[in-house]
């Protein structure tokens, strides 16, 4: 991969399996792209999570830091914060426990590097095939309705907004990501929604996925409390609070373009 490239994980109370992902990550990297940035950020752990990060980057030979803070602001604070202290022109985020593997990465990047895409996301819903893990029955279908709510409420022409590994060219999404608000789980409608509306090129791309259990999504409160985000989302463009970044991407024209 000729364009500088970084990876951003996003962690909150993942001491117990954060060491072996960042070690598929890391000798993936040495192996496929040495030059890459590798960035986690600790969302507040109450465990070992930061100290954990470090220790197994310190010699990992690649260009690496950890981003910690006190307290949990939520997932989506933590990719934001991440994605605007990379350095790469393409900035990829994954999920902590490596839902997606690592090895799929290049279905989301190439296609940024080609000029084909400003922002691609991985989908489970386009070929299921893909699944080896399915989730819980209840969890499955209740991301299948929620979902369908975020088509119907934002207009998004997507099936999987909510896989958590998302590739983006920040010379262009740079100032959606720094206008996005939503800090939780319905962070991922937000950004998606923002790139629609500046008529970025994005694509749903099917990958990989197996369920892991530890997920820190409960199925019922957190639904409720993502369809409410979507709703806030819908507030704040009717407001006009995003006009100005989809402004300035327009005013980008491409210039900032890989």
């Amino acid at each position: 991969m000729s364009a500088s490239l970084s990876i951003v994980i996003p962690a909150y109370n993942e001491a117990d399996r954060l060491g072996r992902t960042l070690g598929n990550v890391v000798d993936y990297l040495r192996q496929n792209s040495p030059e890459a940035e590798l960035i986690v950020v600790d969302d507040g752990s109450t465990d070992n999570t930061a100290a954990l990060a470090r220790q197994t980057l310190k010699d990992s030979g690649l260009r690496t830091s950890v981003i910690s803070y006190k307290s949990n602001l939520g997932k989506g604070r933590a990719v934001r914060l991440g994605l605007l202290a990379a350095r790469g022109e393409v900035t990829l985020f994954s999920d902590a426990d490596l839902s997606t593997p690592i090895a799929e990465m290049p279905k989301l990047v190439d296609p940024i590097l080609r000029g084909e895409c400003d922002l691609t996301f991985g989908s489970r819903a386009l070929d299921r095939n893909l699944i080896g893990i399915h989730q819980p029955w209840r969890r499955e279908q209740g991301g299948r309705v929620f979902n369908l709510a975020v088509r119907l409420a934002t207009g998004l022409p997507f099936w999987d907004t909510q896989c958590g590994f998302k590739a983006f060219r920040m010379s262009i999404c740079r100032p959606l990501v720094e206008a996005a608000t939503v800090d939780r789980f319905g962070f991922d409608v937000e950004l998606l929604y923002l790139a629609y509306c500046a008529g970025l090129k994005l694509k749903e791309i099917p990958v990989r996925w197996d369920h892991n259990e530890g997920s820190k999504v409960n199925v019922m409160s957190d639904s409720f409390r993502m369809l409410r985000e979507v709703g806030l989302i819908r507030q704040q463009a009717k407001r006009g609070m995003y006009d100005y970044a989809i402004k300035a991407v327009h005013e980008l024209d491409g210039s900032g373009r890989v």
